[in-house]
């Protein structure tokens, strides 16, 4: 049932996982109501047609990702290349009470994730946003305690700056770092991406198809359901949303010209960036899933590669990608 999807190295010390990644938030948060049993059929599905890499993190859906993910561990965690993350907190009800990368919430942390997951490690565990009030070597210093328990085998980091990035270095090797990137957000070109090359550290890219706005499947606000944090988002917003189709319309072009989807040719673009950055779209629609995998078959010539950039060039992207209090945690 595979599809051979090749497979792509992160960091320097040996972790290796499939070119394209699944990653699980919508499954259990942000994107409106999901249903369990297709989630648990896509899960199964992606590890099935050679999709190893899933992400999740402990405050999506308050534990319920983890906890969701641990169903399919349980009789396939031999097949899995596990990804979670940790330092963003919410109470119960979802309420965001800050970032906390205290040793001692590290080790806890951890400790709540291998239980929630049903699994005795956690092969890749990011600090998935850095706390300004901690110096990132005592979290990191913490999170390499986890790797010589055996709790942790490699360990990343998210939306961390190029500064940051080099310090965590110096105390325990980075295996990768999570950052959103993409046709439209390509922010971690001019200082970040350099940092990770020099240090031998992957790129996983969230959110690679612009959290599906480069699909070309919403056209207006108004597409997003009640519930979709979407609604909310600078990106999308009635005064910036026609004007980042711009960007869409091109890439749907080439799509049709060539007889790909929309999401395969953004993807392509990704996986030929660089060969450490592997993209963990997310979907719950299993023939979504399956059109993603085959992004890796896709290759985009000098003339479509000028028509995307082009474009950029022309029209750049309007609107920040988060709200101002979010906008704070990024490039820390």
């Amino acid at each position: 049932m595979g599809m051979h999807i090749p497979r792509r190295q992160l960091g320097q010390q040996g972790l290796e996982v499939s070119a394209i990644g699944l990653g699980c938030m919508g499954m259990s948060d942000f994107y409106g109501p999901a249903d369990e049993a297709t989630n648990l059929k896509v899960l199964n599905t992606a590890i099935d047609i050679g999709i190893n890499f899933l992400d999740s993190a402990d405050i999506y859906g308050v534990g319920a990702n983890e906890r969701l993910l641990g169903k399919v561990l349980k009789t396939r965690r031999d097949e899995v290349v596990l990804a979670t993350k940790f330092g963003n907190v919410r109470a119960a009800d979802g309420a965001f009470r800050g970032v906390d990368g205290s040793p001692e919430y590290v080790r806890a942390a951890c400790d709540a994730s291998l239980q929630r997951l049903g699994v005795d490690h956690i092969d890749l565990y990011y600090q998935h946003r850095v706390d300004p009030q901690v110096p990132i070597e005592e979290t990191v210093g913490a999170m390499a305690e986890l790797v010589k328990a055996g709790k942790v085998r490699h360990l990343g980091l998210s939306e961390a700056s190029a500064n940051t990035i080099r310090r965590a270095a110096k105390v325990h090797p980075i295996a990768a770092l999570q950052s959103e990137y993409s046709l439209w957000t390509r922010d971690l070109e001019a200082t970040i991406m350099p940092a990770c090359e020099e240090l031998g550290i992957g790129v996983v890219a969230y959110s690679p198809l612009g959290r599906g706005f480069l699909t070309g499947a919403f056209r207006k606000p108004e597409d997003f359901d009640a519930g979709d944090y979407r609604r909310n988002s600078p990106r999308f917003s009635e005064e910036n949303f026609a004007s980042n189709l711009q960007l869409v319309e091109i890439v749907a072009d080439i799509a049709r010209a060539e007889g790909y989807t929309p999401a395969q040719v953004a993807l392509a673009w990704l996986l030929d960036c660089a060969p450490y950055i592997v993209p963990i779209p997310g979907t719950r629609s299993i023939k979504r899933l399956k059109e993603n995998a085959l992004s890796f078959a896709v290759r985009l010539d000098d003339t479509q590669l000028e028509r995307l950039y082009g474009i950029l060039r022309e029209r750049p992207v309007v609107g920040e990608r988060y709200v101002a209090a979010s906008m704070a945690m990024i490039d820390a």
